[in-house]
């Protein structure tokens, strides 16, 4: 039930935020809309979604949630050799500090790799950038530290930008602490 709420908001907000248009890039569209009335209503649904009244809380419940839904798994590899499942979840583990869990599972379930990387926000861009090339599977978020390839979700121009405007909240968010 809540996956459904999440897409409804997701694409609800994501209408009202990009009026309609979907780009490769999220970078205009995430700076027009990460301040004043906007961001207020923005976080204010999210509460209202994940019944929280912590817009932390409900900015890392969206996210990972997000990053759930649009997870590249084996299933959609169709044609790849090597294919396996990715899988994201973030955290706080410190102040000013996100924590980014990778998991990559081989698709007949024979190895599962995890890692961990930690990002400090403090001094960031808090705008998430990413691509969606028209070749291929995936979307790409860059690393907000230094524009590196930092997660890899489906290919989903809709899905990608309200990921990348969620996390560009979070960090915002993760920056006044």
């Amino acid at each position: 039930m809540r996956l459904g709420l999440t897409r409804r908001l997701s694409g609800l907000l994501l209408l009202l935020s990009l009026g309609g248009a979907a780009t490769s890039t999220a970078v205009t569209a995430a700076e027009a809309q990460l301040g004043g009335d906007e961001q207020g209503r923005y976080l204010s649904e999210l509460k209202r979604l994940y019944l929280t009244s912590d817009e932390r809380k409900a900015l890392l419940a969206h996210s990972n949630a997000l990053l759930d839904t649009y997870a590249l798994r084996a299933a959609y590899q169709v044609g790849q050799a090597q294919r396996s499942d990715l899988r994201y979840q973030l955290s706080v583990s410190a102040p000013g500090e996100l924590l980014v869990r990778q998991e990559l599972r081989a698709e007949k379930g024979a190895g599962l790799t995890v890692s961990n990387q930690r990002l400090s926000v403090f001094g960031l861009d808090p705008y998430i950038r990413y691509e969606c090339p028209a070749s291929g599977i995936v979307c790409v978020l860059q690393n907000p530290a230094d524009g590196s390839p930092w997660l890899r979700v489906l290919r989903d121009h809709d899905g990608a930008a309200e990921l990348a405007k969620a996390i560009s909240f979070l960090i915002r968010n993760l920056q006044k602490s």
